[in-house]
């Protein structure tokens, strides 16, 4: 065991839950300068309180009241003030506290996780190997070409030289080997080997090329980068796990299975295929056999039937006496959503439908805002305006998002704050992969429609660099069987001038320009006309990406291709080929060699999956390729940069198999016991600022007792009234922290003998060795060792009790880093 002495302070990680508790003893000693009966030792009760931010009920009102008169608030870098920006940034974006589970209550949600979690990984497509319930994203290295780059599980990341045949030691029969160059030598192993050890190493990012290459002759720097990445997976997966149970514990009655909903699927036209019957059944269940509210993710290929099964959920919710909203990302999506809505609900006449749009007056939108707040409508059709503050809903019962992607990052926060009260439904043909995670790893329920419905042809794409001439040929074949053609921009900037081109090209035709800055008016006749077949060509942004259903447009032309996202092509090339005629995309790029790895890779997979159904399998290589800013946020995206996306993966399903055995249990605060004895004294001079120290003192005790967050409000709050507390000031606060966190990581006694210093703890080896993987400090976490139910550290020297405070406060700070990547119940 190697020793230790104090180090400097360093900014780590946290993440609390409250804990209930009561009061304890303080003791302060105050310093010469009062009178006898002030300088006497004082001992008081700390009763139970809550303390906010700026309202206190003892000590705050007069620190208001006092004058400032220090300059500074707080000092930058001070142990406190580091580990309160660390606990704001890590719990400012959630709610401060979530109602803790009793560990019974907790083991059954578990469960139900682990059993929602297979069906999910059931769902998952492709011929991965699967080992222990845990999917494989190993290379076959016959797949691989010279000059790839892999990661080997346990050396780490190398260069693919090739496969031949070599003699190994003791034998006469040549055998296959992998050859590997790594930064100081050449690899080889078996071929058999290679298949069980062999990742291919992607990034993220557009570059494929990593930072260095792995050392043969030293794998600690790959060890460590590998527990980087197995940390920040496991916070991921917690804070999952934490939503989803928080979304468990939600309750409603379950919805009537009302006799009048035979009626309203016989008036469905088409035969459904069986992937929509069963979607009609999984969600059917949902609602009327399940008291928790539905989230499940309806995901199917444009045209295969996704809108019927959100009219007959809606159906379902407004029968009872609730009303459903139906959420589309543009307006000409909303518009189409009512018409379709409208004339499905047409031989309902109490059933009131609303479209809430940018088209209408001051005046109108007052009155549906009215209705909607009275429960006057029924289904409410819109965009992101149905998710402002002015929209009050009467007794919301269903949110029925359309492509979710479409959305921005706070549009998409509001409507994950519904899923915890209403029960809602997201239809998409290529779903964001954040959401399609959430759907393969069970955290979310996912119907899959893959089957098209009979009449159905699969659209011939064709992708090459533009050229006038192609573009005409392909208008000309269009417009002379009858039909109509999208033409797609990126950007508004170019539509003048395709208009003009084309204006020149077919000057008999009527052409329009629609995007999103026009007139609501001028935009609404321009996709009026062009729905009743007026208009030949639209002339477009990608504003039609969604849901546009026009029977009669069946080819369309997207330029500049390079400039979409693989979801947003999918997308746009749905919008032809609903009817019986072949339908035709023409994909046109300016130059090859001015297109990135990841634009010509995009291309590839989109031209790769050109039958039918094949949204859902294009979202999983999507995931590959865009890389995991959008699937898990900008922070993990440097984690997964050091493993690369398969390994990540991998490591991710594991995570996920075993999220059970990442717990801790946090023990009340009034029953941690610091026996070390250490007494501040508090200066005079302080005293006297502070007008009524033990109040404020209790208000501190108090505080720690509830959270760590109510702690550092507390603490921030001091300092803003009154600056900088004197050194015994901030050993009492550092005391308190110290208990706080304790009570959080589950250490019921902390004590020190000689060198020696020992906390009895109920964390499990497991939970152990992950939290001292994610220390940043070598040397705390090399001094701990793990005893039963005790963590103990040996000290270089035996140190004075402040010093020893200080090295306690700070081994507490580097294991509270990892408690995000626990469960807390």
């Amino acid at each position: 065991m190697s020793a230790l002495c104090p180090v400097p302070e360093i900014p780590t990680r946290f993440f609390s839950k409250p804990e209930p508790g009561s009061g304890t003893l303080w003791s302060v000693f105050f310093a010469a300068g009062f009178p006898r009966s002030s300088r006497a030792n004082r001992t008081f009760r700390i009763a139970n309180a809550v303390y906010t931010e700026g309202v206190s009920s003892l000590g705050t009102p007069k620190l208001a009241g006092q004058r400032r008169d220090r300059s500074s608030s707080e000092p930058e870098g001070d142990a406190i003030s580091l580990l309160n920006e660390r606990i704001r940034r890590d719990q400012g974006s959630r709610e401060a506290s979530r109602n803790a589970m009793d560990s019974e209550e907790a083991e059954k949600y578990i469960r139900l996780v682990k059993e929602q979690q297979q069906r999910g990984l059931q769902k998952l497509k492709g011929d991965r190997e699967v080992k222990d319930g845990v999917f494989s994203y190993k290379v076959d290295p016959y797949e691989l070409r010279s000059g790839d780059y892999v990661v080997h599980k346990k050396v780490g990341i190398g260069r693919f030289v090739g496969i031949k045949f070599d003699v190994p030691k003791g034998s006469a029969e040549p055998i296959e080997y992998v050859f590997i160059e790594y930064a100081d030598g050449m690899a080889k192993l078996p071929v058999k080997q290679a298949s069980r050890m062999l990742y291919r190493y992607n990034l993220p990012n557009e570059t494929k090329r990593p930072r260095t290459l792995s050392k043969l002759s030293d794998t600690s720097a790959w060890e460590r980068r590998k527990t980087k990445g197995k940390v920040a997976i496991q916070k991921m997966v917690v804070d999952l796990m934490e939503l989803y149970l928080h979304r468990l514990k939600q309750r409603r009655p379950p919805y009537p299975k009302n006799p009048a909903m035979a009626e309203f699927t016989a008036k469905f036209p088409y035969v459904p295929t069986p992937d929509q019957k069963q979607a009609f059944i999984d969600v059917e269940r949902d609602l009327t056999e399940r008291e928790t509210p539905m989230d499940r993710l309806i995901c199917g290929d444009v045209g295969f039937g996704k809108t019927e099964v959100a009219l007959r959920a809606i159906f379902c919710v407004i029968s009872a006496g609730k009303q459903a909203m139906v959420l589309a990302p543009t307006i000409v999506l909303a518009k189409q959503h009512f018409d379709v809505v409208s004339e499905r609900f047409s031989h309902y006449p109490n059933v009131r439908i609303g479209l809430l749009s940018r088209f209408q007056t001051r005046s109108e939108k007052e009155e549906y805002l009215n209705m909607i707040k009275d429960g006057h409508l029924d289904i409410i059709v819109g965009t992101h305006s149905l998710l402002g503050s002015r929209v009050v809903y009467n007794n919301l019962g269903l949110l029925v998002v359309d492509e979710e992607q479409r959305f921005g990052v706070k549009q998409k926060e509001k409507i994950a704050s519904f899923k915890t009260s209403v029960d809602v439904l997201t239809l998409s043909a290529t779903p964001i992969p954040r959401t399609l995670y959430l759907a393969l790893t069970g955290f979310r329920d996912a119907s899959l429609i893959s089957t098209p419905p009979p009449e159905r042809v699969p659209i011939r794409t064709h992708l090459s660099a533009f050229s006038k001439e192609k573009v005409i040929q392909a208008i000309k074949y269009e417009v002379d069987r009858g039909g109509q053609v999208f033409y797609v921009l990126p950007r508004i900037k170019g539509l003048e001038e395709v208009m003009e081109f084309l204006e020149q090209s077919f000057p008999d035709i009527e052409i329009a320009i629609a995007h999103g800055k026009q007139y609501s008016k001028q935009l609404e006749d321009t996709m009026e006309k062009f729905a009743q077949g007026d208009i030949k060509i639209l002339i477009c942004t990608n504003i039609v990406e969604s849901g546009l259903d026009i029977q009669n447009a069946n080819t369309i032309i997207i330029q500049d291709v390079q400039q979409f996202g693989l979801a947003q092509l999918y997308q746009l090339r749905g919008r032809v080929g609903r009817c019986d005629k072949e339908a035709h995309a023409h994909l046109f790029y300016p130059d090859k060699s001015l297109l990135s790895d990841q634009a010509l890779e995009r291309l590839a997979a989109l031209e790769e999956c050109r039958e039918l159904g094949q949204g859902f399998h294009l979202a999983e290589r999507d995931m590959g390729i865009r890389g995991f800013g959008t699937i898990f946020g900008e922070q993990q995206t440097g984690d997964v940069g050091n493993v690369g996306i398969d390994l990540f993966f991998e490591m991710l399903f594991e995570s996920l198999s075993k999220v059970e055995q990442h717990r801790v249990l946090p023990v009340y605060y009034r029953d941690v016991q610091i026996d070390i004895s250490i007494n501040p004294h508090l200066p005079s001079e302080y005293i006297n600022h502070l007008e009524n120290p033990m109040e404020i003192i209790d208000e501190a005790e108090k505080a720690a007792e509830k959270d760590i967050w109510s702690l550092m409000q507390f603490t921030e709050n001091l300092r803003r009234q009154y600056g900088k507390e004197p050194r015994s000031m901030e050993i009492l606060l550092k005391k308190l922290y110290v208990r706080r966190m304790a009570a959080d990581l589950g250490i019921s006694r902390i004590y020190a003998s000689g060198k020696m210093v020992g906390m009895k703890t109920n964390m499990t080896k497991h939970v152990f060795k992950l939290m001292t993987d994610s220390m940043v400090s070598d040397m705390h976490r090399n001094s701990l060792v793990y005893e039963g139910d005790h963590v103990k550290a040996e000290l270089l020297l035996e140190l004075p009790r402040e010093q020893l405070l200080n090295w306690i406060f700070q081994c507490l700070t580097e294991l509270y880093a990892s408690l995000p990547a626990l469960i807390k119940y």
